[in-house]
Formats: structure tokens, C-alpha cells, sequence
């Protein structure tokens, strides 16, 4: 027998992040939840779910030494299946690549029929992608004429037949808060999808059966009506427990036939980025052109303290520029290396993110910068460590401005005033975005003498992302993965309030 209480369905999975969530809770050392199918189209995702799910397979108090010889690097990926070809055939049956849409939904509802087994009690999570949703992304698109008809507003209407075919006791739907004001053919979204998920049926042309839902906000008391302002779904991540100000639509869906009146999530103080990361080795960030080396990098900080813009900084008073000769000139020795793999656990959280069996950091490695940015990130980590806030582009001096047609306007504060970002070390982050794929000007880390953006390890444990949950693909690719992430210790959370309502239906 396994031992696991309730299986969850996880459509759009990404890496993982929330069915990890679900999967981290236990109860006298019977998992509570367990993934059993979930489902990702992107390769590199896929991999890592995968890889995951793998590490799954094993007893939370005797997982494979294998795993830990794979992240140190002594085996390959492909081993993995070889070594423990057991346990590697139930990760490749649980973890699915399938893209879900119309051409899919009659190979995708067999495959959960057969997953269920008959289980009544049981979990449907997911968020359907949500670029065509989120502010950002429809700013970029805004003159585009074929946004309207992206595919991404409508995946959502897969997760709807899901729902209709399975009926599951309880759902989890997640989307960006930028879903509040999205619309198509002038109506808004949110509304529309709330409208549906409330008689699923009647929202495909079905015959309405009973098949209905009461939606709840995981902060809120009560049903959601229609009438209501769908705001209350929003959840501020940072307001439980999440080092990131990551504020996220999250639906609770709970069959109308079920007379049980769900929990909410339970405030928690977040630590600090420090906290958090703090502790992390010390590294130096690349050089995108030329040769990259610790010598030519070193120079390039201790010259750019030495140019006269630097030395006639208004915050350069005396108590600060002692600080600031310190770090830069004096005893301290800038980073060699642009990467380490010395694990080093956080101040806080330990339980959570740390792994006694874990001996190497992944995903701890900088990214390469132009030698401009670069001084940028100095001044800018420099400015914020003496001034306890991120400059604003009015902030820089004139001669390391980048040459941007709109910098001006960014100076006068029309646009991109931040365009460079520090993230402050005393306060969470700012959200975590898969943005951080193409580049870091939104996340420089705030300790000059590293003089660089956060590292993929950084950026997952903004995330909480345990320190053993290792992401494959590219670095660019691991970003990506990171940043779409729905955080698995918020999903813990969310965890314990769907295991209470089902373990409260009747068997």
C-alpha cells in the first residue's frame, strides 16, 4: 500500500511548484497529498518535474544517494532511470508531457480516470498559462491584432471540461492578479471564468445535472456572489510567510454537494531577502564581452570607485565612504568565482529549505553583464546600501546613463523610473517574474563587492523552493521555470485547508 491519503491531479504544473506544496505535507509520516498526474507541455519544465517526481518516489527518510551524486555532478541525468529504473518508470507514469487542449482531452481524461481509481476524496489544482492575462504581457501586445484569440485566454476552458468530466470535491485555480482587469471582446475575464466555474456544465451548453461549485477566497470568510468584488481572491504572498511580494489570484472551488465550509491561510511574518539568502557564498558576476576573468572583473570595480563620479556621490559622507573603502579597497577580498556549490543553509526557515543529505548548491552560478552595467550595478547597490531604498534612474549620475531613447522620460518619472532595481536586503523582494530570464536589471543583489543580479538558487529560494529541488534546461530556461512558480511553502499552506475539507467528506 502507499502511503499517501489523497491523489492530486496538476494541470499546467510548470515545475512543480505547487503540487510540491501539496506533496511537502505530512501527518505522522503518511504523505498527506500526492501528485499522481500532472501534466506540462515546456521540455525543460517537464525535466525538472520529472526529475522531481522521481525524488518523490522515495521515502522522505532514505531518498536515493543517487539523487545527491546527480546534483553533485558524478552521474548523469540518464542514469538516474538505469540505477533505479523502479522508481523511475512511477516518476515517467505520474509525471506527464502532454500540452492540454481539444486535440488531448479524451488521451488526458482516460489517463486521470485511471490515476483516480475510483477515489473519491481527491484534488484538482492548476493555473492555465497566464501571459495572455497579466498586465505585462498585454502591454507588450497591445497593438498586436491577434491577442484577442490567443489561445492562452481560453486554456482556462480546459481545465472547465476537467472539471465537468471529474468532478472533483475540491479545486485550486491559480492566476496572475493582472487577470482582475484583462479582458476580451470588451468583458472582463475574471468575471466570465468565476460565471463558469460556478456551473461548469451550463458554461460548455451542457445540461445543467447539479454539477455546481461554491468559489472561496483563501483569505476571506464566506461564499463568493456574484455581485462580490472578485479582489478577494488576491493573495499577498509576502502576508504568509513568502520572503516576495507576490500577490496571486487563487480560486477554491468546492462541490456544491458538500456541506463543508472551508478554512483560510493564517498570517505569518516573512523573513527578509538576508534572511533568506544572506548566507549564500559569495560570488562575482561575469563579463558578457571580452575575456572573462577575476582579475579583469576586480579591476573593473576598484577603477569605477576611483572615477570622480563615484568620489562626489551626495551620499558619500565620511561614515559611509569608510564603509564603502572597506568593502572595496581595504581587507575584504572581492570573489574569485562566479559560481560555488558550497551549501550554506539560511538564517531562517531552515526545516523548510535545508536538506542534511545535501552536500553541493545548485543553480548558484551569475550571469554575465556589459562592463556599463556592471558600474550600474555598483552605484545602484551602493546608493541602496547607504540609502536604505533602490535608485531611481533621477538618481544616477549623467555619465553612466544608459543610451536608451527613453531614459529621460525614466529620469522625469513618466517611465521605467526603476529601471534598475536593488533589492534591499532588510525587506521581501519584490515578485519573482520569469522576466528574469532575459535580464537581471530588476534584481541586483544588494552587497556591492558581488556586484551582480540573483542567481537562479536565489531567485528559487525567494520562491521557497527547498535547496534539494533542482531545475533543469538552461540558466535562461531556469529562470523562466522559477518565475512562473506558484511558491511551494504558500502551497503547503493551501494544502492544510483542502486536506481539512476532505477529510471532513463523508468516506
Amino acid at each position: 500500500m502507499e502511503k499517501y491519503s489523497y491523489p492530486i491531479i496538476d494541470l499546467f504544473a510548470g515545475p512543480g511548484g505547487l503540487g510540491e506544496g501539496f506533496a511537502s505535507l505530512n501527518n505522522n509520516n503518511i504523505s498527506v497529498f500526492k501528485p499522481v498526474a500532472s501534466f506540462e507541455r515546456d521540455s525543460y519544465a517537464y525535466q525538472t518535474l520529472l526529475l522531481r517526481h522521481f525524488f518523490r518516489t522515495f521515502d522522505p527518510n532514505s531518498s536515493s544517494i543517487n539523487y545527491y551524486r546527480y546534483l553533485s555532478g558524478d552521474i548523469e541525468y540518464s542514469m538516474l532511470a538505469e540505477l533505479h529504473p523502479e522508481q523511475w518508470n512511477q516518476a515517467c507514469s505520474s509525471a506527464l508531457r502532454i500540452s492540454l487542449g481539444t486535440e488531448s482531452h479524451d488521451e488526458v481524461e482516460k489517463i486521470i480516470n485511471k490515476k483516480l481509481e475510483g477515489r473519491k476524496k481527491w484534488v484538482l489544482v492548476g493555473g492555465p498559462p497566464c501571459q495572455a492575462y497579466s498586465i505585462v504581457g498585454r502591454s507588450r501586445r497591445a497593438n498586436d491584432p491577434e491577442f484577442e484569440q490567443d489561445e492562452k485566454h481560453f486554456l482556462y476552458k480546459e481545465y472547465l471540461k476537467i472539471i465537468i468530466d471529474h468532478s472533483p470535491p475540491v479545486f485550486i485555480m491559480e492566476n496572475v492578479k493582472g487577470i482582475l482587469s484583462a479582458k476580451v471582446n470588451g468583458e472582463p475575464v475574471l468575471q466570465k471564468i468565476l460565471r463558469d466555474l460556478l456551473k461548469p456544465k451550463a458554461a460548455v451548453g451542457q445540461k445543467d445535472n447539479g454539477l455546481n461549485y461554491r468559489l472561496y477566497s483563501l483569505s476571506e470568510r464566506g461564499a463568493f456572489q456574484e455581485d462580490a468584488n472578485p479582489s478577494s481572491f488576491i493573495i499577498k504572498a509576502e502576508e504568509y510567510g513568502i520572503p516576495q511580494a507576490r500577490h496571486r489570484m487563487f480560486i477554491l472551488g468546492v462541490r456544491s454537494d458538500l456541506r463543508i465550509e472551508p478554512g483560510m491561510l493564517q498570517k505569518e511574518i516573512a523573513p527578509s531577502i538576508e534572511d533568506v539568502i544572506g548566507a549564500l557564498p559569495k560570488i562575482r558576476s561575469g563579463i558578457s564581452k571580452g575575456t572573462d576573468t577575476a582579475e579583469r572583473w576586480q579591476k573593473l570595480i576598484k577603477k569605477t570607485v576611483e572615477r570622480g563620479w563615484f568620489k562626489k556621490l551626495g551620499f558619500m559622507n565620511d561614515e559611509f565612504a569608510f564603509i564603502l573603502k572597506e568593502k572595496l579597497n581595504g581587507d575584504t577580498v572581492l570573489p574569485e568565482n562566479r559560481s560555488s556549490t558550497a551549501y550554506e543553509k539560511p538564517k531562517t526557515m531552515q526545516a523548510w529549505f535545508s536538506d542534511e543529505r545535501l552536500t553541493v548548491l545548485t543553480g548558484h552560478e551569475s550571469r554575465p553583464h556589459m562592463e556599463s552595467d556592471i558600474e550600474r550595478y555598483l552605484f545602484a547597490s551602493t546608493f541602496a546600501l547607504a540609502n536604505k531604498r533602490s535608485p531611481k534612474l533621477v538618481d544616477f549620475p549623467k555619465q553612466i546613463l544608459p543610451l536608451h531613447k527613453n531614459v529621460e522620460e525614466g529620469r522625469a518619472g513618466r517611465m521605467f523610473a526603476d529601471r534598475f532595481r536593488v533589492q534591499v536586503p532588510d525587506r521581501v523582494s519584490t515578485t519573482v517574474t520569469s522576466h528574469l530570464s532575459k535580464d537581471g536589471h530588476y534584481f541586483i543583489h544588494y552587497d556591492p563587492i558581488q556586484c551582480r543580479s540573483f542567481t537562479v538558487r536565489e531567485a528559487a529560494r525567494l520562491q521557497t523552493f527547498p535547496d534539494n529541488y533542482h531545475f533543469e534546461g538552461p540558466r535562461t530556461a531556469q529562470y523562466h521555470q522559477v518565475g512562473n512558480a506558484v511558491p511551494p511553502y504558500l502551497a503547503a499552506k493551501i494544502a492544510e485547508i483542502v486536506a481539512d475539507i476532505l477529510a471532513g467528506m463523508k468516506d
